[in-house]
């Protein structure tokens, strides 16, 4: 068996680290041309050869149109989710693609985790030269807030690379690792992570036992579409496009023009990092090309993506129940970190000095080197306890939404209901995964569908088990199974595109606001479905024998209950319908006892002829 490694896929850049065996320390591993950060680039050949990183970052000014960078924003999402991307990135989507995006490089087409394969299979070789051996299994972090099928699209990656993903860890998980917090036996952490293409906030517990230190998460949230690369896009918007200068007439639409402005805005922003203002020169444009910026200016172009940021921050503590004050050491990941406005926002916001003693860009590679160290026995005292992003449920009878496994549950995670039919006589049930925190599937985001078949039976008689289990990697597997017969079917969730980032955060957003809104719009449709039940009873009972003992006075009171039932439930007032459903319940009492006292004298009488 071969070596194992931890990788960091990011947006912009990804490293590979290893747990230096004498030292116990992880360290990174520096490529051919010395440094540790490989660009997240591919580039493709005339002759079909791929290249990677350094080289492929400077072709981006050269062969934009066999280039593409930022593809970890395209992971696990389809053409509709990155129809707005076209307008800032150059990616070239096939139009054959469907509901798995294909992004053409030169006169070949790629799917996202082939792009991605490439940079995994690149880290890979840089690994294998370092060690002098097999490298095939690996710890890949993800952003905390990657849903279901982006995180399968990562597995996937890794899988195309020849490795094997022993274990997918959140991203802000592996900086608290990294950090070794838990040294310091400190309680609650928060990690901010800001990246080129995803923002995660996640807050942690860290406790110190007699058997080893639990890094246990209490919640997450973030925004998988929100990073330094949106500055960088309002940068080039607003600082040259505005300036309607001649030498960058239509520099948007010249891909390779369009590049060296990234490239230009992209050296200027990091300047700004430790200088109060910078030259922005892209190289033959002439002279007007060369445009002076200010911290100030570049602040008031980044302000309202790191305000954008801090919504996610007061959701994610609210969800721990905890209060700014409460947080005992918060923790700056990402390449973005290194902006003096978000240090100082964060601070802020917390009270307290942000750790930035690691580099930012490093520090997720080395706790993914952590975690690939537990997982092969090197280390054994660490425990991490992640949770899942977003709640997981099924659609059940009027499509209302059952929540089997919460939001922030900690993962590995398993739960299961007992859910039965709504029709006599059905044949299959369909089981329809939904994921999402509002109470209507319809609402929520569909996930997978698959039907498991049933006897024919009255309705309510049938016992469904549906069990859900989410791995330590965060993807979910769900099972059903009819208790009387025994049939089973299951299905690993592997849709083919995610969720749209815009919908992950107006989910929860969505959530909130229409709390109370959707707790009565379920209540309404929980109380028709009560009352479909209890009107299909009654029908059936009228047209029994045992019916025709009761007086017409009975019957006309009962008719006339089922037609309030009715029209109640026609409208929007469940407590209404509550109340119809109780008045029809007391008007069909007596005809319950004849039924059953019927029921009881023909069984008897059918006892006693066996007898005889």
């Amino acid at each position: 068996m071969g070596r194992i490694v931890g990788i960091d896929l990011g947006t912009t850049n990804s490293l590979v680290a290893y747990v230096d065996a004498a030292t116990g320390r992880p360290k990174c591993i520096p490529g051919p041309y010395g440094s540790a950060l490989c660009p997240s680039v591919v580039s493709l050949d005339a002759d079909g050869g791929v290249i990677v990183g350094e080289p492929a970052r400077r072709r981006l000014l050269t062969q934009p149109e066999r280039t593409i960078y930022s593809v970890k924003r395209l992971m696990g999402r389809g053409p509709a989710d990155v129809r707005d991307e076209l307008k800032l990135f150059p990616f070239r989507i096939d139009a054959a693609s469907q509901n798995v995006i294909r992004v053409r490089l030169g006169d070949k087409v790629f799917t996202p985790p082939e792009i991605s394969a490439f940079i995994l299979r690149e880290l890979r070789n840089w690994a294998e030269a370092h060690f002098g051996e097999t490298v095939d299994r690996a710890v890949i972090t993800v952003p905390a807030y990657f849903n279901d099928a982006q995180r399968q699209a990562t597995k996937d990656a890794g899988r195309i690379a020849g490795l094997e993903v022993l274990r997918l860890v959140n991203e802000p998980t592996a900086a608290a690792l990294a950090y070794g917090l838990h040294e310091q036996q400190r309680g609650k952490v928060a990690v901010y992570d800001l990246g080129g293409g995803t923002f995660d906030i996640s807050v942690l517990k860290l406790i110190s036992t007699t058997e080893g230190d639990i890094y246990q998460v209490l919640s997450t949230n973030g925004d998988t579409h929100l990073g330094g690369d949106d500055i960088d896009n309002e940068l080039i918007a607003r600082e040259w496009t505005k300036r309607g200068r001649a030498a960058l007439a239509g520099v948007l639409g010249d891909a390779e023009r369009s590049q060296a402005v990234r490239a230009a805005v992209i050296q200027a922003k990091h300047a700004l990092s430790v200088a109060q203002e910078a030259m922005v020169q892209v190289a033959g444009m002439g002279a007007e090309s060369s445009v002076r910026i200010t911290r100030a200016e570049l602040e008031e172009i980044a302000r309202p993506v790191v305000e954008r940021t801090m919504k996610p921050v007061r959701q994610a503590l609210a969800d721990a129940q905890l209060k700014p004050e409460e947080i005992e050491e918060v923790v700056l990941v990402g390449g973005t970190t290194r902006t003096p406005l978000v240090r100082e926002t964060v601070e802020k916001y917390f009270g307290r000095k942000p750790h930035i003693e690691l580099n930012p860009d490093e520090v997720v590679a080395l706790g993914a080197a952590l975690q690939a160290d537990i997982l092969s026995n090197g280390t054994q005292n660490m425990l991490l306890l992640d949770v899942a992003p977003l709640s997981l449920g099924i659609e059940t009878y009027g499509g209302a939404v059952a929540k089997i496994i919460p939001r922030n549950s900690t993962i590995p995670a398993s739960a299961q209901e007992l859910y039965t039919t709504g029709v006599d006589n059905q044949t299959g049930i369909e089981i329809h995964v939904v994921q999402g925190e509002r109470e209507l599937a319809r609402d929520c985001r569909s996930l997978a569908r698959f039907t498991l078949g049933v006897p024919p039976a009255p309705a309510g008689l049938p016992r469904i088990e549906v069990k859900f289990l989410i791995d330590a990697n965060g993807i979910l597997q769900v099972a059903a199974k009819d208790v009387r017969t025994g049939e089973e079917r299951s299905i690993e969730v592997q849709p083919s595109y995610g969720l749209d980032d815009a919908e992950v955060e107006r989910m929860l957003e969505e959530s909130i606001e229409y709390a109370e809104q959707d707790f009565a719009e379920r209540q309404l449709v929980e109380a028709r479905t009560e009352a479909e039940s209890i009107l299909t009873a009654t029908a059936k009972a009228l047209a029994t024998e045992a019916a025709a003992r009761i007086s017409g006075e009975e019957r006309a009171a009962i008719g006339a209950s089922v037609a309030a039932l009715k029209e109640s439930a026609a409208g929007t007032d469940y407590k209404l319908v509550r109340v119809r459903i109780d008045e029809l319940n007391q008007a069909t009492t007596h005809l319950a006892e004849v039924m059953m006292n019927s029921a009881i004298s023909s069984a008897l009488e059918g006892r006693n002829l066996a007898e005889v």
